[in-house]
């Protein structure tokens, strides 16, 4: 997984409130396991008209949101269903990190296994922030020191010392698991003179 430090971008802004998984990513692109190739899906039924065509006024598909790495979002995003396609898809796009007031939780635990830095401020900032992005200002987000700076402000935002480890150091749940590596062989070893049978079944199996 790619590390996580600074963040510089335009940010689009997407205002609507609710924005459940499957306007994120609809079901009907569930069907592959691979976390690549589903950027061009994202927001399929806002992005595209029901001829497949593209929606010339969807933020998205505007320049230069079309290349944000930040999103802007109303309030309760990634609510409704559990699936991971929904940050795969936002990465896969390009996008590094969502603000808003807040999120569905499981969403917002996906994000952090995917690269993906979700925000909460207030709503607030949230509207200051649309204001850079309806003027197609930068605006730049610290993780490291936990700030987003707009202009002459700086908001702080809070986020677990755990997850912020992981986006930083670029670890997900495999390469947490191969960081224990030496303590997964040496239990095996201990498991193979104390209680060989259970080895041995597995190697049959």
């Amino acid at each position: 997984m790619e590390k996580f430090t600074n963040l510089k971008s335009i940010p689009s802004y997407l205002s609507l409130q609710n924005i459940d998984t499957d306007m994120i990513i609809p079901k009907q692109f569930l069907k592959t396991i691979k976390r690549t190739g589903l950027g061009k899906s994202l927001f399929y039924e806002m992005r595209y008209d029901e001829n497949g065509k593209i929606n010339s006024g969807f933020v998205l598909n505007k320049e230069p949101y079309n290349k944000s790495k930040i999103l802007l979002a109303g309030k309760n995003f990634g609510c409704g269903s559990s699936r991971e396609h929904a940050p795969w898809a936002l990465s896969d796009f390009g996008i590094k990190c969502v603000i808003s007031s807040s999120f569905a939780d499981i969403f917002y635990n996906n994000c952090f296994k995917n690269g993906i830095l979700p925000i909460k401020i207030n709503d607030q900032v949230v509207v200051e922030l649309a204001d850079y992005s309806k003027r197609k200002e930068e605006i730049e987000i610290s993780l490291e020191k936990q700030e987003i700076k707009y202009g002459n402000k700086i908001t702080k935002f809070e986020v677990d010392a755990f997850k912020k480890k992981c986006l930083m150091e670029g670890l997900d749940d495999i390469a947490l698991s191969m960081e224990k590596i030496g303590r997964i062989d040496e239990y095996e070893k201990k498991l193979q003179s104390s209680k060989p049978w259970i080895l041995n079944d597995d190697k049959k199996n």
